[in-house]
């Protein structure tokens, strides 16, 4: 999918922020009580969560005196993550106008507004001069945009020499159809898959070198087999989880992820890369 309206009619939730509210109060939580943990769940909308969150990010050496870049913030989880963890000042960019506004929200009961700021906008176009970013990273983003020469090529213009970029993706790993929804679309005709090497000659071409490769594949049939044993316990899912982000379609784009990784066809990818002097 490549056409941002569509990536982001895809997204639009329509009442997100009450949502998360009932859940938080399901959790005995309000927005005066809730911590960074408690939004885990819900904040983070990619294979792992949270705790893929920690072993990715980690790799981008983030301090304190860092200006990151969210690419694809979504509502802001990850930002909010490194603000917390890192001291990091944080800009994230999203195409979907509520989960930018939604996370706004977020931000403010976290007391994190003052560092993260969150804004609706592209990745291919971002209203930044250029090296504005120490480092930059994208957690499941590239399987809904086609160019992935042209957003590496933006990337790279936004970050200073020598800055580290993460990437966090679902990728195309093996041969066969796959089934239909997943998370990021509905139908193949929605969907930009992509293989590591078109990753890899993109980054290159637009003056990355890439440093380090993880196939996550195993660590995201454990996450999804933990997942499904979790909520068989508790009868039903969390009171805060991805399926308030997916709706009703959740149990159907979840099987069907774990049945493309499983058959090998896709696999989440990490890719670290640095801008060349």
């Amino acid at each position: 999918m490549s056409d941002p309206e569509g990536v982001s009619n895809h997204y639009t939730h329509g009442g997100l922020l009450d949502a998360i509210r009932a859940g938080l109060e399901r959790l005995g939580k309000s927005p005066d009580t809730v911590d960074i943990q408690d939004l885990g769940p819900v904040d983070e909308f990619h294979i792992g969560g949270r705790e893929a969150s920690e072993q990715f990010l980690d790799q981008l050496q983030l301090s304190g005196d860092d200006h990151v870049l969210d690419v694809g913030c979504g509502l802001g989880g990850a930002s909010r993550f490194v603000a917390h963890r890192y001291g990091s000042r944080v800009t994230g960019v999203d195409l979907t106008e509520e989960y930018v506004e939604t996370g706004r929200v977020l931000c403010s009961w976290l007391g994190l507004d003052h560092r993260v700021d969150l804004r609706q906008g592209s990745a291919m176009a971002l209203p930044h001069p250029d090296g504005e970013f120490d480092k930059a990273y994208m957690m499941h983003v590239g399987m809904n945009i086609a160019d992935k020469q042209g957003l590496f090529t933006e990337l790279h213009r936004a970050l200073k020499p020598g800055g580290r970029l993460g990437v966090y993706d679902v990728m195309r790993v093996g041969e066969g159809e796959l089934t239909f929804p997943v998370p990021w679309a509905m139908t193949a005709e929605t969907s930009a898959l992509d293989a590591p090497e078109t990753y890899k000659s993109g980054l290159s071409a637009a003056g990355f070198r890439v440093v380090a490769e993880r196939n996550r594949r195993d660590f995201a049939l454990d996450f999804f087999a933990r997942l499904q044993a979790n909520t068989a316990a508790a009868g039903g899912p969390p009171p805060l989880g991805l399926h308030i982000l997916m709706g009703e379609t959740a149990p159907t784009k979840i099987k069907n992820m774990i049945e493309n990784i499983s058959e090998g066809r896709i696999a989440p990818v990490e890719l670290i890369a640095e801008k060349l002097p």
